[in-house]
């Protein structure tokens, strides 16, 4: 790996996220020497991808580079990687570029698409937790116009223009309604032949009501703006097969749609080496103490999604959102030179700051502790709180130009087939 030769002990991190890059952030120019490997040399503000899959923004306005972020920070490197074993007894960590030694381990690899067992279902839908991903449906939602278009035969016209989101949690809520704007404001002008009533969106809850992490409110505002916006809600609906076409479902309700979204839930991904027991079966996440160690070990951390730390309030560990992942790799960076020093480490406590989700122009809605709003101002909140959570002066400067773009003209530039999309068989 040609890491250079240090003095100080040396910390590895797993993971460019929200947890890897502000643990690195935290133990810049410090007595300890930082490694962080990620198999992307880009740091994704997934809050976004969604804006990136219906043409809103382009990739580049929600990624910044992992060496930009650290190229101020001493002792501190970046390796692009891939980890494949986490040896704990030889204290090494196995990669697709060689082997890395350490004195503290830090694994913040995050989650990945649940498909609960699905396999025809992964076959078929469109996940959307990474860049490309998302870049693949922005590619597919164009392309089935272009179809459309066309096309003589009516059953295979309907099936392209039906797009199934199959989630009610945030990423399903705001990619159904930036679709469903799409289709109101923007494709009419592009397809002025083609009749974009036939253009259907359809979002599948499994629980009895979206945004089911939210509140009651805030699920039924939600629920008010999408069918507003013309999109079709179903609750207490789960896809029991899809073979690329044909949606089944647990109800009577049967869709033919080329074009299924699955944002119906994540699990983590770990790493291959540590004890079996340290893993929860149902989520995939490593369980921790209130320091972020990972039980049984002294000198291995998980930080933020994989991390699954019990408390009183949160017995089922913390939510798996940006929040915990910052303030938890803010913490471990003071607590590992605490730990260095011989010093006590502090118990990690979580400072809900809220949620909240935005359905399109004007409509989002928010939860804080003690006050729940929806409508324009929610709206205003939710662009102000994501652009300042960008990373990189250059993002935050573009994605504030597109979005005002977007609201001045009714218009999203990005609607580009770069790479077109085929579905492997």
């Amino acid at each position: 790996m040609n890491i250079p030769k240090s003095k100080y002990p040396r910390v590895v991190i797993i993971g460019g996220g929200f947890a890897g890059v502000n643990l690195a952030k935290s133990l810049a120019n410090n007595n300890v020497q930082v490694v962080l490997l990620d198999k992307h040399n880009y740091h994704t503000f997934q809050p976004l991808l969604y804006q990136v899959s219906t043409a809103g923004l382009e990739p580049d306005s929600i990624a910044y580079p992992l060496r930009k972020i650290i190229k101020n920070h001493k002792n501190t490197v970046f390796r692009l990687a891939e980890v494949n074993y986490i040896n704990s007894e030889k204290q090494e960590v196995e990669t697709s570029i060689g082997n890395i030694a350490y004195d503290y381990l830090v694994i913040a690899t995050g989650t990945k698409t649940n498909f609960f067992g699905n396999k025809k279902v992964e076959k078929y839908s469109m996940p959307m937790k990474k860049v490309p991903q998302a870049l693949n449906i922005r590619s597919l939602i164009l392309q089935n116009f272009e179809k459309a278009i066309i096309t003589k035969d009516e059953a295979k016209r309907k099936a392209l223009l039906n797009f199934v989101i199959v989630g009610g949690g945030p990423t399903g809520v705001e990619l159904a309604g930036a679709i469903a704007e799409l289709k109101n404001h923007i494709l009419p002008h592009d397809y002025p032949d083609m009749d974009i009533n036939k253009m259907q969106i359809h979002l599948l809850e499994g629980n009895d009501r979206v945004l089911p992490p939210m509140s009651s409110h805030a699920s039924k505002k939600a629920e008010e703006f999408l069918l507003k916006l013309g999109v079709n809600v179903h609750c207490s609906t789960y896809v029991k097969d899809y073979d690329g076409n044909q949606i089944t479902t647990n109800t009577d309700l049967e869709l033919q749609s080329e074009t299924l979204i699955w944002a119906a839930g994540v699990t983590g991904a770990p790493v291959k080496g540590l004890k079996a027991e340290v893993l929860m079966d149902r989520t995939n996440r490593y369980k921790v103490n209130q320091f972020n160690q990972i039980e049984g070990y002294d000198n291995l951390f998980a930080l933020g999604d994989i991390a699954l730390m019990k408390t009183e309030l949160y017995p089922n560990g913390h939510p798996q959102v940006a929040q915990p992942a910052i303030q938890q790799g803010k913490l471990l960076g003071k607590n590992l030179i605490r730990k260095v020093n011989n010093q006590s480490m502090k118990p990690f406590i979580y400072n809900d700051k809220g949620s909240m989700a935005t359905i399109g122009r004007n409509k989002a809605v928010v939860d804080l502790k003690h006050f729940k709003f929806a409508g324009f101002f929610a709206w205003f909140v939710w662009m102000f709180i994501h652009l300042m959570a960008l990373v990189g002066f250059r993002n935050r400067v573009v994605v504030f130009f597109n979005w005002s773009y977007n609201y001045i003209n009714f218009d999203k530039a990005a609607r580009l087939i770069i790479r077109p999309f085929k579905r492997e068989d």
